[in-house]
């Protein structure tokens, strides 16, 4: 049973009624984050409940020490986790002698949350009876600045409900934190420095090994029914890595206590001195007030969700589902720094060490493409660019590979493999396709050669170089075989002539061959510079092309399908359909020798070859293996549901598209994997967004053109999005019995519609 606590809601993410049981779901559902950190949903006052504490600095991480019973040659060193910040959300409080914890209150009634995604903040409200026979209404908003993205706003207001109240507000910062997902429970951060005064407070603190240097900082306004009362703490306690003022007033019965509190964080990876760098962000955001600070952001979101926004009419669990995705995305990447990538739960969470995978090239990039400007998704490539040599280097020492060739890793944070599981580090080495396919992917959507002879095509030559070397000959089948593999389905390790695998390394060689060619005729200067600085001959690219073009790719005749590996015939081939359902889900159900003896895939893996490079099969072939394939597809990954989606759109399985739209949109707010807790999946939630507009729209690019193949789900009146192709801002609008298009501009766009033209332009072009 999925949980189904979250109300329907066309823009917010509401619950209501307090549960003990629901704290540490809603923490990660409730999450904020504005590109340069985030905030799990945390109560500002003291909670002895279970709680899952989670503030978060992009960029900022530390390399846990692996931690494995026994040890193999290339084995990565470390586990990259993005860590626990400092926290500077923290505000005890006294009610009447007595602390606020709700937890511990005789009641607490009317408790609801909101997080308004249109606008960009996170509200909480309840009434509790405190032990002491206090009635109080609190109300507290918070929200991280996009337009001042190093500061966080809390407004936490109190109204005492049966008689006068003395409230103590003791708002804190404190480096002294852990990570709820470490190896050895060692401290991350060593403090540094104290700073304060009578509004204001510093703490600075360095990561140990990283040595990235923070300085978390507060200031701390009291107010009585709005007005500042300008009081000056009672008291100031302070360690070596916290600072806690005490601010005491009495506020009548029916009046309203407030305090706001800015806080956050300045980095050294943006700052020389963080401290300077503090106190000038108190000043900005003072200067600003809590009013304008608030509008200020409001307004950001609105220009983010004019171009980014979804809209879907006549279903209102559909329509929060997506704009829940499209929130979650933007408030987790802005594009603005080419170091900071997307990790697999942003903000939300620990799980996955907050790091870099291929999620990003396969899922993310289309998503910032088209409702971004071009350079956002271009930072993303020069992101993979700029850790060529580390890629370089993993294969060289982890591998013995030779020649420049690259394997990038299954998981970074500075280009160096992090991740701590054999069978993935070492055989899932499909990621490098997906690095290639992105920059093919990047030129085929925007039009943009530039990035391929600048920086793309030496990536190109590692990975064409790579997999020649991965591959071997095999004399049994006369072709180029390669083995030891782990596919996109991770519930089948150390596997044999993965077709995807095969299939993508053939791509990425020839690939690489025709950008060569090209660059060579087009851009003679970045082509000598190239060859001369990797030592490229046309001997080895024939070296290359003998691998691409002698490849193998497991095939059966009577089913008609591609196999997903050598040997996944001889499994028990029980469908998931006659699965017991009290077996699911499997990775929490089974052991792994069960899992990985059984044809249960957790992910598109010959599908997500599919998906890719569509063109490349007929719709029959796609047909055949998509109904062989989602029969065993248990959907473990949240990766997998979107491209099913799509691909069942394709073949006019409308039902099963909306399903699993369904699904791949709330997967989080309704808890299909029953892992929430832990974060948000935020990487693919950019296939959420695929779904509506490679799925139902159907858009494609081809030739340089966009094609559209518009379907609607019968559960909806109709839908809407935008992308920006090519600097033009094209909406595409669909209902039952039309689809229009129209461009933002004086400029004409042509569009492929149903396989005819259409000249788009800022009059409505309709389609019946």
């Amino acid at each position: 049973m999925n949980q189904d606590y979250i109300k329907p809601d066309n823009w917010s993410i509401i619950e209501e009624g307090f549960d003990t049981e629901k704290v540490k779901s809603s923490e990660s559902l409730f999450s904020l984050g504005n590109g340069a950190m985030g905030q799990r949903a945390n109560f500002e006052e003291a909670y002895s409940g279970e709680t899952f504490q989670g503030s978060y600095i992009a960029g900022i991480y530390y390399p846990d020490k692996t931690k494995v019973g026994w040890w193999k040659n290339g084995y990565p060193k470390y586990f990259a986790k993005v860590l626990n910040a400092p926290n500077w959300i923290g505000i005890n409080i006294e009610i009447n002698e007595e602390n606020l914890d709700l937890n511990a209150c005789d009641e607490v009634r009317n408790f609801r949350r909101e997080l308004n995604m249109k606008e960009g903040w996170y509200n909480r409200s309840f009434e509790a009876v405190l032990k002491n026979g206090t009635e109080i209404a609190v109300n507290v908003r918070r929200f991280l600045s996009l337009d001042l993205d190093e500061a966080g706003i809390i407004k936490y207001d109190i109204t005492p409900l049966n008689k006068d109240a003395k409230i103590v507000y003791k708002p804190y910062i404190d480096a002294g934190v852990t990570n709820e997902d470490a190896n050895w429970d060692e401290k991350f951060w060593k403090p540094l420095e104290v700073k304060k005064s009578n509004s204001e407070a510093f703490v600075t603190a360095k990561t140990f090994k990283t040595h990235f240097k923070v300085t978390t900082f507060m200031h701390n306004t009291i107010l009585a029914n709005g007005e500042n009362v300008n009081i000056s703490p009672s008291a100031i306690d302070s360690t070596i890595d916290k600072v806690q003022f005490t601010y005491g007033t009495i506020i009548a019965k029916g009046q309203t206590s407030s305090i706001q509190k800015i806080g956050g964080y300045t980095v050294s990876l943006n700052h020389e001195n963080t401290l300077a760098a503090a106190e000038k962000v108190i000043k900005t955001a003072v200067g600003l007030g809590y009013d304008t600070l608030l509008q200020n952001q409001i307004d950001a979101w609105a220009k983010i969700w004019e171009m980014s926004d979804i809209t879907i009419e006549g279903d209102v669990k559909a329509q929060q589902g997506i704009r829940f995705n499209i929130f979650q995305l933007n408030q987790t990447y802005s594009g603005k720094d080419s170091r900071l990538n997307i990790g697999p739960k942003g903000f939300t969470g620990e799980k996955y060490g907050g790091s870099t995978y291929w999620d990003t090239e396969a899922y993310c990039i289309p998503f910032y493409m088209a409702t971004k400007d071009q350079e956002v998704a271009r930072n993303l490539l020069t992101y993979r660019y700029n850790q060529l040599d580390k890629a370089i280097e993993n294969a060289k020492d982890n591998l013995g590979f030779k020649n420049g060739a690259a394997l990038y890793p299954m998981v970074t944070m500075n280009g160096e493999e992090c991740h701590n599981e054999w069978e993935i580090t070492h055989e899932e080495i499909h990621r490098n396709g997906a690095i290639a396919f992105a920059i093919y992917n990047y030129y085929r959507y925007t039009g943009d050669y530039s990035y391929i002879p600048e920086k793309g095509l030496e990536v190109l030559i590692g990975i064409a170089r790579f997999w020649h070397q991965r591959a071997s000959f095999s004399k049994e089948k006369n072709q180029y075989v390669i083995l030891g593999v782990t596919g996109p389905n991770e519930y089948e390790n150390n596997i044999n002539n993965n077709f995807y695998t095969n299939y993508i390394a053939k791509w990425c060689i020839d690939y690489a061959e025709e950008q060569i060619k090209k660059v060579a005729s087009e851009y003679p200067q970045d082509h000598k510079r190239i060859v001369e600085k990797v030592n490229l001959s046309a001997a080895e690219i024939q070296e290359w092309k003998k691998v691409a073009d002698d490849i193998y790719f497991p095939t059966s005749e009577e089913l008609g399908v591609y196999l997903q590996q050598d040997g996944f015939l001889d499994k028990e081939l029980i469908r998931v359909k006659d699965l017991d359902r009290s077996q699911r889900p499997i990775n929490q159900k089974w052991s792994w020798d069960r899992v990985l003896r059984s044809p249960y895939i957790k992910q598109a893996d010959v599908l997500q070859c599919f998906y890719f490079f569509e063109d490349h099969f007929s719709r029959e072939e796609l047909k055949r293996n998509f109904e062989f394939y989602e029969s065993f597809t248990v959907h473990e990954s949240s990766l997998s549901p979107c491209v099913h989606s799509i691909q069942a759109a394709v073949l006019d399985k409308m039902d099963m598209a909306y399903t699993f739209y369904l699904r791949t949109s709330r997967l989080d707010l309704d808890d299909y994997n029953k892992e929430v807790e832990e974060g948000c999946h935020i990487t693919s939630m950019a296939g959420t967004w695929m779904s509506i507009v490679e799925g139902f729209g159907g858009m494609r690019v081809k030739n340089d053109q966009l094609h559209f193949s518009p379907k609607i789900p019968k559960e909806w009146k109709g839908y809407s999005f935008k992308i920006n192709f090519r600097h033009q801002i094209l909406k595409v609008t669909v209902s039952h019995t039309e689809t229009t298009f129209m461009v933002d501009g004086d400029q004409d766009l042509t569009i492929i519609v149903n396989g005819k033209s259409v000249i788009a332009n800022k009059q409505l072009a309709k389609i019946n």
